[in-house]
């Protein structure tokens, strides 16, 4: 494919490779960007910032309304794309569609809702005869630099209320999967979205994707990946706005009086959907010592059954890893952590990129599994004897994106959500759970701000007080 830059799909001599992670086939390529082409990008989205901040919310919903109805329509084949080029289960490569066609609906309807606030100025003293309200107007040219693991719904919640909020995009998609996103493009174009509005442009995200997050023009970014690049585009990003959605290694506390059959049942899925490429996969998952055993075992009877293969076949329920060397740094770490007094209750082999789903026993804070985000198909249990200890531990990391507790105690639950340093809990159910439409975003090192169309627009525009005397 092509990529698209100042209102045209332009071709470079220079070419990445698109790869299949579980065949090592090549599916196709990509122009790689130079530092002129990000020069380009950033001029027209500049110049494009006028366009977008003269339509009307009404018009801007309008386009985003088209776009999702487009890609109800194209869905089997943004699916295909999306799993052959990630590595993602061809049903779970379909329902990331099917919630990027919402995550666009909720854009949209957004874009009707822009408004301000009347202010109560003559509650200052000696104020009289003064109207005060305020106006939510476009940041401006706003950055989008999105990660791999979920290559079309992250691009949509970061250029969806971007374009809502009546500012253009400059949108750095993953090197390694860059089809869907670029397929995206397509369809906003399809759609009426002005052709200097978006581009998107392919490449090293460590050479242009610093470039565009440190130019001045570009007035938002918004960044989906590591903690450690995230904080690479903080220094370099000066006086801007910035949206971080970075790692986890999110906590599963399972109390005595859970229903250990639905929490075996959840873990399972929730620690190994998309080969556990999650920044909220169940990573840590912290059991009462009295229900330990009983749940390890229904744990593993679930986890054994998990379909492993093609991810284009309709049976498989888990496909490779992105790349073969990220399966290789999952083992490592798994054999790490067997050599420190971990047990394998299941998995731990690899094949390429594939990962076998994994679950070790005995883990401790001192492991890689249990104090750094895997973000691969392995789970590590711990053990505890009591709330206040399965609390430490849950907290006792440098991360708080989302977390989870089974427990029918209302004041346990309750004393779980006010003191585990998260920025989602769930009660009753595990960490991986994300409606596209709530605020959704992390505490400590998991980041900055929200997503989620009603807050991420809050982020990508800008208040403007205005004063009648």
């Amino acid at each position: 494919m092509k990529f698209f830059l100042a209102g045209k799909w332009q071709d470079r001599e220079d070419r990445i490779e698109v790869i299949n992670p579980g065949t090592g086939e090549v599916i196709d390529s990509v122009p790689r960007a130079t530092m002129a082409d990000v020069e380009l990008a950033l001029q027209t989205a500049e110049q494009a910032t006028v366009t977008m901040a003269g339509m009307t919310g009404y018009e801007r919903f309008r386009i985003l309304r088209r776009a999702a109805d487009l890609l109800l329509e194209r869905r089997d084949e943004l699916a295909k794309i999306l799993s052959q080029e990630e590595g993602k289960a061809i049903r779970e490569a379909r329902s990331e569609v099917e919630r990027s066609v919402h995550t666009l609906e909720l854009s949209g309807e957004e874009a009707k809702r822009l408004c301000g606030e009347v202010l109560p100025l003559d509650g200052g003293i000696g104020v009289r005869n003064k109207l005060g309200f305020t106006l939510r107007v476009p940041c401006g040219v706003v950055a989008a630099i999105t990660p791999f693991n979920y290559p079309l719904n992250l691009v949509c919640h970061k250029i969806g209320p971007a374009l809502a909020a009546g500012n253009s995009v400059v949108l750095k998609p993953a090197s390694d999967t860059p089809l869907v996103a670029l397929k995206l493009v397509e369809v906003l174009l399809e759609a009426g979205l002005p052709d200097t509005a978006i581009s998107c442009l392919t490449g090293s995200g460590g050479m242009i994707g610093s470039a565009i997050c440190a130019d001045r023009r570009v007035r938002k970014i918004s960044f989906t990946g590591s903690p450690e690049v995230g904080e690479q585009i903080c220094r370099v990003a000066g006086m801007k706005r910035v949206t971080m959605e970075l790692g986890s290694n999110s906590p599963l506390v399972i109390l005595p009086d859970a229903d250990l059959d639905k929490v075996a049942k959840v873990t399972a899925r929730q620690g190994f959907v998309n080969a556990g490429q999650v920044c909220i996969s169940a990573q840590r998952v912290i059991v009462a010592e009295e229900i330990h055993d009983e749940f390890v075992g229904k744990l593993v009877s679930q986890v054994e059954k998990i379909v492993v293969g093609d991810q284009l076949q309709a049976r498989t329920e888990m496909g490779p890893m992105v790349r073969t060397a990220d399966a290789e740094r999952v083992q490592s770490w798994v054999q790490e952590a067997i050599s420190g007094g971990a047990k394998l209750a299941c998995g731990g082999g690899r094949n390429g990129a594939f990962m076998e789903p994994t679950v070790l026993l005995n883990a401790n804070q001192e492991m890689k599994v249990v104090q750094d985000e895997v973000f691969g198909p392995t789970v590590a249990i711990l053990k505890v004897a009591d709330i206040d200890q399965a609390i430490g531990l849950a907290n006792d990391t440098r991360y708080g994106l989302s977390a989870g507790v089974f427990t029918q105690d209302i004041d346990a639950a309750m004393r779980f959500a006010r003191e585990v340093h998260s920025g989602n809990v769930h009660i009753n159910w595990g960490p991986l759970w994300r409606t596209d439409g709530m605020p959704y975003g992390g505490l400590k090192n998991s980041g900055l701000g929200k997503e989620g169309p009603k807050y991420a627009i809050q982020e990508m525009t800008e208040t403007k007080t205005i004063v009648i005397h």
